[in-house]
């Protein structure tokens, strides 16, 4: 299973960041390791020193494939949830000012929050929003048709790079509003008004 991330999907984000937005998909990817089960406890890592969180859509492929068109991807999506990555931004900023990877801020075992999966079909994925809750407050809100590449572009895109095999998943990119963890805080985040994932810090 491989787990696949894309950067700068939402203006917005890139603009708080202060990012370019893209002109195609900023893809990275997390090992398997990385994913931590819906339910369970986040625990702060000792290398860093400010942890964010950054909610987003995530889909899971249903079978193999390579080179899919756009018009083909959603015949090989199964299931579509809320994740968060999470993200070391003081270790992000210093990799980008030297020009390095970010696998170091992005990849690190449970950086990857994953909820429970619904089945929809794809213009009921068009039409999804999606909310993250931090201890009750509203901090993200995003809509699938505010994204910069659409999940069929994404897909196609990682499937003209990569080889896709079921049970593959994909982080779609994040709204404005990610900002850091802090222990004891709770986070909620809800598709379509369902919430399909909760997790707190300890």
């Amino acid at each position: 299973m491989k787990i696949f991330c894309v950067g700068r999907n939402y203006a917005k984000h890139a603009e708080e960041l202060k990012n370019e937005v893209p002109d195609s998909p900023v893809i990275f990817m997390k090992p398997k390791t990385a994913v931590l089960a819906n339910g369970l406890s986040f625990y702060y890592p000792e290398f860093s020193k400010d942890i964010h969180y950054e909610g987003e859509l995530v889909v899971r492929i249903s079978k193999s494939a390579k080179s899919l068109k756009k018009e083909r991807v959603k015949d090989f999506i199964d299931g579509v949830t809320m994740g968060i990555d999470f993200t070391a931004r003081d270790i992000q900023v210093q990799l980008k000012e030297k020009g390095l990877p970010w696998e170091l801020a992005k990849s690190f075992d449970f950086s990857a929050a994953v909820g429970e999966f619904q089945e929809l079909d794809s213009d009921q994925i068009k039409s999804s929003s999606f909310t993250v809750f931090k201890n009750g407050e509203l901090v993200q809100e995003g809509h699938v048709r505010e994204m910069i590449f659409s999940i069929e572009e994404i897909i196609s895109f990682i499937s003209s790079r990569f080889t896709l095999h079921k049970g593959d998943l994909i982080f779609t990119g994040t709204p404005a509003g990610v900002g850091p963890i802090h222990k004891d805080d709770c986070f909620e985040l809800f598709l379509n008004k369902k919430c399909l994932l909760v997790t707190d810090i300890k």
